[in-house]
């Protein structure tokens, strides 16, 4: 199963894809997850990403294809794969059809989160986080048995920096601007399928279970 998960910052990507690659047994690929990956392994495409990034630039399209090329290759995608937060661009989501092609791979279905943009701002600015352990909290949704503390090693609970509602729309308003012409993209493609992001997450999981089927 091959699949492209699509939807804002705070849609439930990340929650969905974790049933997703429970389900089928395949990696979720996030293109920040394979670039350090490539950085620390020291291969020839994650060198070439290093040294755009030590110089402050963005890394080429023409590299992050490169890497994700070489993560496609490896053993544990032979059963599929989640792809999370690439193509951004239609000029990415060219490129990478045009990869797929030449490794013989077809997407199976595109899937889209949908969640309005005022309610995402409330998810994502009522998120702590645990400065230690990294454990995920929400002030309304999942709160912490006491406040501030995290429930699993009682480290202080903190707000991200990038989790305030002013830069949350700023990301959004990016994200849509990115994204809106992909959607045309995958749709001539017969790929793409719109959930609604907005139901619990079980109802969510099981809308995409049926659109898998």
């Amino acid at each position: 199963m091959n699949l492209m998960l699509f939807g804002a910052p705070g849609a439930g990507k990340g929650t969905q894809a974790k049933f997703l690659i429970e389900k089928y047994n395949i990696p979720q690929i996030s293109t920040g997850d394979i670039l350090r990956a490539a950085i620390a392994d020291k291969t020839e495409m994650g060198m070439e990403a290093k040294k755009f990034m030590d110089d402050g630039k963005l890394v080429p399209d023409s590299t992050i294809i490169g890497i994700i090329k070489d993560r496609l290759a490896e053993n544990d995608c032979k059963n599929g794969f989640i792809l999370d937060g690439f193509p951004r661009t239609l000029a990415q989501a060219e490129a990478l059809e045009e990869l797929m092609q030449k490794m013989s791979i077809k997407l199976d279905k595109v899937i889209s989160l949908n969640v309005p943009d005022e309610l995402i701002v409330g998810r994502i600015s009522g998120r702590r986080v645990c400065g230690d352990c990294g454990a995920s909290f929400h002030v309304e949704f999942n709160p912490a048995k006491k406040d501030g503390t995290c429930d699993y090693c009682e480290a202080d609970l903190v707000i991200r920096k990038d989790d305030n509602a002013e830069t949350v729309k700023s990301r959004l308003e990016q994200y849509h601007s990115q994204t809106t012409p992909l959607i045309d993209f995958y749709k001539n493609l017969n790929l793409f399928v719109e959930l609604d992001g907005t139901k619990d997450v079980s109802e969510v999981t099981k809308d995409m279970i049926e659109a898998l089927a």
